[in-house]
């Protein structure tokens, strides 16, 4: 039996009451029986139920359909007539960014980013008694992971100690910050407000919400029923009311009498159970009071405060601490001093607390912090292939984890690359998923390909870097310092927040966007020494697209659309990227960032229409302008668009992934042209005059070139500025045409559009390969 089936025998067997129905014994005797697959040594007393769970399992997705509810009953009579509920809890942080954002320190914002981590994927998996096991060290985490346990049975332990309660098979999945997990239907309320507990535990000013219902076990594989099954609305019903508004609604739209079955057989099911739980999260999360909980969630986390009292300075809030054993004197409120202390754990990985805080003798411990840097180095050891080529003869032991966004920048003369990723299609996605089971894996594999991918991308751009003309006080690292050139703010679910070094974050965003479809569609084997102690490190589900309509390169690719492949994989990522100087503050540019990525995504829902289901990437430079006191959008609109007749548009993101690396492979043709950098600039500005007088000054400087007219001629001007019409044989250089095929609203269009000011903007951010390893290296491995 899989897990799920498990966890279901479980609740099962527990009942409907606080108190098992069986000694605890026999559920243990039972659990460890169905994980070996071997039913013959399952405790008579529960055979009974197991054979309910294995006709259970027996239903397949499809077939066994049932077309109406005497069907249903005359098929499985036996689960019918199961009354025990199971339980099903649903909960995870909210308003991540808030709590996360509120300070301006990467040091906070790490740490604050690390401690809700660790509260998803560690804490409230040790409720469940599935300890977190790192590959270098099992039993890392094991004495936490015990003082975790300790704490649940402490606060929920009426009747039974919850944690005897709970077995690691009743989670579904507990990534991306959330959690959805099965558990006896008594201690449904229990749990989730042991979870809440926990975050405010913790935090005690992150937002939390978890909610739980219970349900009969027909309703796992065929959705909601009612109390008296036989008044349930069923396909008979459906076939009759499903031209009506509120019906369309919550069924959707179907053309026929097939696509009515599919979307009717794709509703009722688990799919049905976890949108319920999605509405109840949502009911509690806006402070609601959910019947049966003896908690509320009607107020947020509040601290006392007086206007005499001294604030910390970040959040405004009392402050408890005064700290002048720092690099400047600080003050520190209790939910600071919490994310100052994760962040530097997970920094310096020394797990002892520093003097100043134990000698404050407050109670709280920071506890195990697996940093980003440490979770890198164990994908490296596991690819001793990308390992190489990541150090390149560089002593692992001798680099050191960048302590400020200053440390990242370094390797860029001052200058960052934000990426902030988030996948497409997932919402649509999972509402085709019909059982827990694939609820399950689905989780597993976008977390698998989420990480690989980031890790893959750094390790194959970045090397370690040598600090160098560094300039910073508070610096406890020193010129001539081997770092990690990258700051990973977090990597969870289909999220990622990445800080790297301005030269290459269009490389690395470009990489991570592939490398993420390819994992999926599993075309890359994501390591190379499988771990001993786990599962096998590999894709489960099946991702790839069924096509269904002809490929049509030129409605989607602006950049040599006949050598761009069509999209293979269901599910992508969007990126925002953004690249600034490291003294942009932290709030400013995330902010900007997450304008990106909307742009970016409202782009790939455009290209989806014309069949690309691929990534989309979204920049923008604050070199020359130092801020946008509006949104992204109106910036674009108001000053980089010409209103003239026909529209000029001097910008042309967002990229697909395929037309980002054609404009970086267009930068590496200006670069070998040798092109002026006085008639680049040139040109930009002459662009808003006019289209033909920008086209005229374009030909004039390129006639003029010395060497490389071919290469610019190539990879700019035939790759990216070709009329629409193939039969055409006109040249628009530096234009592109956009007919607004694409767009809802065709005012303004149709207009004309460039790739030549986003070029000039990132062009410096852009270098060469050529001798780009031993730049980063010391003299004595470069020798």
């Amino acid at each position: 039996m899989n897990s799920v089936n498990v966890a279901i025998a479980w609740c099962l067997a527990w009942g409907h009451e606080r108190q098992p129905q069986f000694d605890i014994t026999v559920l243990q005797q039972m659990r460890e029986a169905l994980n070996q697959n071997n039913t013959k040594e399952v405790p008579e007393a529960v055979k009974a139920i197991v054979q309910q769970v294995e006709e259970f399992q027996s239903i397949k997705d499809d077939d066994d359909f049932p077309q109406t509810l005497d069907e249903l009953k005359e098929k499985y009579s036996n689960l019918w007539n199961q009354t025990t509920k199971i339980g099903l809890v649903y909960g995870g942080a909210t308003k991540v960014k808030n709590y996360v954002f509120e300070s301006a320190k990467i040091q906070e914002i790490r740490g604050a980013s690390g401690l809700l981590d660790r509260i998803n994927q560690i804490d409230l998996k040790a409720f469940f008694n599935d300890d977190y096991q790192p590959e270098y060290n099992p039993n890392l985490y094991k004495a936490q992971c015990i003082d975790i346990r300790t704490w649940l049975n402490e606060n929920f332990h009426e009747d039974f100690k919850l944690s005897e309660v709970l077995i690691p098979e009743l989670i579904i999945y507990s990534t991306g910050g959330n959690i959805l997990a099965f558990c006896p239907a008594a201690y449904v309320h229990d749990l989730a407000d042991a979870i809440e507990k926990r975050y405010t535990h913790e935090t005690l000013t992150a937002n939390s919400c978890a909610v739980g219902d219970t349900f009969r076990l027909l309703e796992i594989r065929f959705g909601l029923l009612k109390e008296n099954i036989e008044d349930t609305p069923w396909l008979e019903w459906y076939h009759k009311n499903y031209q009506k508004p509120i019906i369309q609604a919550y069924f959707g739209y179907p053309k026929d009498e097939k696509e009515r079955l599919e979307v009717f057989t794709i509703r009722k099911s688990f799919n049905e159970i976890t949108t319920k739980l999605a509405v109840l999260f949502n009911k509690r999360r806006s402070g609601n009071d959910i019947p049966g909980r003896k908690t509320t969630r009607r107020y947020p986390p509040m601290l006392e405060t007086h206007p005499y009292l001294v604030r910390d300075g970040e959040e405004n809030r009392s402050a408890i601490l005064q700290v002048d054993k720092l690099a400047r004197e600080t003050y520190f409120s209790e939910p600071s001093v919490r994310k100052y202390l994760f962040g530097d754990r997970a920094k310096d990985g020394d797990p002892k607390e520093p003097q100043w805080y134990l000698d404050s003798q407050l109670q709280w411990r920071r506890g195990i912090v697996e940093s980003w840097v440490n979770r890198f180095n164990e994908f490296l050891d596991e690819n001793p292939t990308y390992k190489t080529k990541y150090y390149a003869g560089v002593k692992p032991r001798d680099v050191k984890t960048a302590q400020t966004l200053t440390h990242v920048s370094n390797a860029s003369k001052g200058f960052l690359g934000y990426i902030y990723a988030d996948g497409n299609n997932m919402g649509g996605y999972i509402q085709k998923i019909r059982r827990p089971e694939k609820h399950k894996e689905f989780s597993r594999d976008i977390d698998l390909a989420t990480r690989y991918a980031v890790y893959q991308a750094l390790a194959e751009n970045l090397h370690p870097h040598i600090l160098k003309h560094l300039n910073d006080e508070e610096s406890e690292l020193e010129n001539g310092d081997l770092i990690h050139p990258f700051e990973i703010i977090t990597i969870g679910g289909d999220d990622i927040f990445i800080v790297v070094p301005a030269n290459k974050t269009l490389e690395i965003s470009q990489m991570i966007a592939e490398r993420f479809e390819e994992i999926l569609l599993d075309k890359i084997k994501l390591v190379e020494i499988q771990p001993q102690i786990k599962e096998e490190k590999r894709i489960s589900g099946n991702y790839k697209l069924k096509f269904d309509k002809p490929f049509k390169p030129n409605e989607i690719h602006r950049y040599q659309p006949s050598k761009a492949a069509p999209s293979e994989c269901k599910l992508s990522t969007s990126i925002g990227v953004l690249i600034t100087a490291f003294n942009t503050p932290i709030y400013y540019a995330e902010d900007l960032i997450e304008q990106l990525l909307k742009t970016a995504k409202d782009r790939a829902k455009k290209l989806k229409k014309v069949g690309y289901h691929g990534g989309t990437i979204d920049f923008i430079t604050l070199k020359s302008v130092t801020m946008i006191a509006s949104t992204v959008k109106d910036f674009r609109a108001e000053a980089l668009t010409v209103n003239t007749s026909p529209t000029l548009k001097l910008y042309a993101a967002p990229y697909t992934i395929h037309e980002l690396g054609g404009l970086i492979k267009s930068i590496a043709a200006l670069k070998k042209a040798k092109f002026p950098k006085s008639q680049l600039y040139q040109i930009r500005s002459l662009l808003e005059r006019g289209k033909h007088t920008a086209i005229l000054n374009y030909r004039y400087f390129r006639v003029r070139l010395k060497q490389g007219k071919s290469e610019l001629k190539n990879d700019f001007e035939k790759a990216w500025c070709t009329p629409k019409n193939e039969n055409n044989g006109g040249n628009l250089a530096p234009w592109m045409y956009d007919d607004g095929s694409l767009e809802d609203d065709k005012s303004g269009y149709p207009l004309f559009e460039t790739i030549w000011r986003d070029m000039i903007d990132i062009y410096e951010f852009v270098e060469e390969v050529e001798n780009e390893v031993s730049e980063n290296l010391p003299a004595e491995v470069e020798s």
